[in-house]
């Protein structure tokens, strides 16, 4: 079945560095971001990122040279987003969250000539920067004393012109390289041009029902395109962004209270720690009218408690990859709905955007039917030029016109997008195929769950068999074994329900945008 984009962005392609000046020229007093208590203008900003793009030029960076940051949310990481394109050169967000050995891959493959790093990361950077000798300046980004040897960010900033010194990047060019989770293996580049970050931009406006200068909370980390790709749909409408460094509930919490903030975007297990959060009444919270969310499958059940809490709160869930910009479906507000014609598409990803075509098709590349599960497979402006300097890896995703998202899934009778799971995590136990997010979406409901991921691990008859973790709620562990698995087998065929489950008080092994390593779970129960 394919799914066919019903417009297509053919707008003569925009600079984000142009989009920033009308910006600017338009609302030049008006807040853009609030860092830390202190709050700029659009005509600061954008004068703060033309001087940090020429003192990048005067100190001989250019057209198609990589700027690497390395740091919490900030004010600096805002303006980067924008600074290094006016030259042309290209932003390299690091995961902070990542092994200095896996931080030092990112850099071997972009090689970068600047690193900025924040005053938390600054000895790390310092450190990264001994080892990499193409690293040829390292900034300050902070209002810290700059140590000997290092440069600045905010002398930079006050001691040069905002006159253009560059030919800025536009169009097909790369604008950012962002880094994948790396939850598999190595980290890949991937390149995002003005172009494709411009009609993910324009797509999604609407489908959030965004408009010009509400307050927007961004608290998830900005080097994971799903908060990156934010910033630039804030330089378009001219949003008042907030800026947290990470997330903490009830810092969350006070700053919507503080600041009236109109949205945000959350992944589903900060969902649930406002949720269950005892100071929850206690915020004034009704300042809210757009929640996000994504990058990790929404449990129905918590999906439910969050429309039940929040009534005047309109529910948008993005479905996509870094690879896509990153969006490639929605469900939208008029999804979310627990009765009434539309209330049994919550556990579906959406439709596709309206950019985009999306087919399901099988391991030879072959269309499949309305209701049968395969790979997904995208096509639109909005998807990569490619991985940096990994041609085969490219070809082995973009193939035919078409990006291959190792994703699997099926569309129901009304086009909605059902989401099965990666294609490595299905279970073939007996010769039937699992997806584990059927299972947990029936385990997430069981009222002593907290959390749950499922997983195959090794049987010597079956192949593999079906085998559920899970963290129960507080005051909940007198729940059984069998009981969890008897509930699934009053709700799903046998075949798909749990063999065995294991109760786990530690947190989850957890990436760096709070997906569940099912990878490093994995490793725990094969080796037992």
């Amino acid at each position: 079945m394919l799914a066919k984009a019903n417009t297509r962005n053919d707008e003569p392609s925009m600079s984000f560095g142009e989009i920033l000046g009308d910006t600017a020229s338009r609302w030049p007093d008006s807040p853009s971001i609030t860092d830390d208590g202190r709050t700029f203008t659009w005509g600061e900003t954008a004068d703060r990122c033309r001087r940090f793009a020429n003192a990048l030029a005067q100190r001989g960076i250019r057209a198609g040279d990589r700027v690497a940051y390395l740091g919490f949310n900030s004010h600096w990481l805002f303006e980067m987003f924008f600074a290094p394109s006016l030259i042309g050169a290209i932003l390299v967000p690091i995961n902070f969250r990542l092994s200095h050995r896996e931080m030092k891959e990112c850099l071997e493959d972009s090689e970068p000539r600047v690193l900025v790093a924040d005053a938390a990361h600054l000895p790390q950077a310092q450190a990264l920067a001994a080892e990499c000798p193409w690293i040829e300046v390292v900034v300050n980004a902070s209002n810290l004393p700059t140590p000997a040897g290092l440069l600045g960010y905010e002398t930079l900033v006050t001691e040069t012109s905002s006159e253009p010194m560059g030919e800025p990047s536009s169009g097909d060019d790369t604008l950012v390289l962002f880094f994948t989770g790396g939850t598999t293996g190595r980290s890949k580049g991937v390149m995002l041009t003005h172009a494709s970050l411009l009609a993910n931009t324009r797509g999604t406006i609407p489908l959030y029902e965004l408009v010009e200068q509400e307050c927007y909370l961004l608290v998830a980390p900005m080097f994971h395109t799903a908060a990156g790709s934010r910033v630039y749909t804030a330089s378009t409408l001219g949003t008042h962004t907030v800026l947290l460094p990470k997330f903490d509930v009830e810092e969350v919490m006070a700053t919507i209270h503080r600041y009236k903030v109109n949205g945000m975007q959350l992944v589903p297990t900060m969902f649930q720690m406002i949720l269950d959060h005892p100071k929850l009444e206690e915020f004034d919270l009704s300042s809210l009218k757009m929640v996000g969310y994504g990058a990790a499958p929404m449990p129905v059940a918590l999906l439910q408690r969050a429309i039940e809490k929040l009534p005047g709160v309109r529910f948008c869930q993005a479905y996509g990859m870094t690879e896509a910009s990153p969006v490639i479906t929605t469900l939208g507000p008029d999804d979310h709905v627990l009765s009434g014609e539309r209330d049994t598409k919550l556990h579906t990803v959406g439709r596709p955007t309206p950019y985009v075509d999306i087919k399901i098709v099988d391991a030879l590349g072959r269309s499949l039917p309305q209701g049968e599960t395969g790979e997904i497979v995208a096509r639109g402006p909005n998807i990569m030029k490619g991985y940096w300097q990994a041609p085969e890896q490219t070809r082995a995703v973009l193939r035919d016109g078409w990006y291959h998202t190792g994703d699997s899934g099926y569309f129901d009778a009304d086009g909605y997008l059902v989401l099965a799971g990666r294609i490595k995590d299905m279970i073939v136990s007996g010769g039937e195929n699992v997806y584990p997010i059927e299972v947990e979406n029936v385990l997430s409901h069981h009222p002593a769950v907290a959390e749950c991921a499922v997983i195959g691990v090794p049987h010597k008859t079956w192949g593999e068999s079906v085998h559920a973790v899970v963290r129960l709620r507080d005051g909940s562990d007198l729940v059984t074994e069998e009981e969890l698995i008897q509930y699934c087998r009053d709700r799903i065929a046998h075949y798909k329900c749990p063999t065995g489950i294991t109760v786990r008080e530690e947190p989850m092994p957890m990436s760096g945008v709070n997906k569940i390593l099912k990878t490093e779970l994995r490793k725990e129960y094969e080796s037992k």
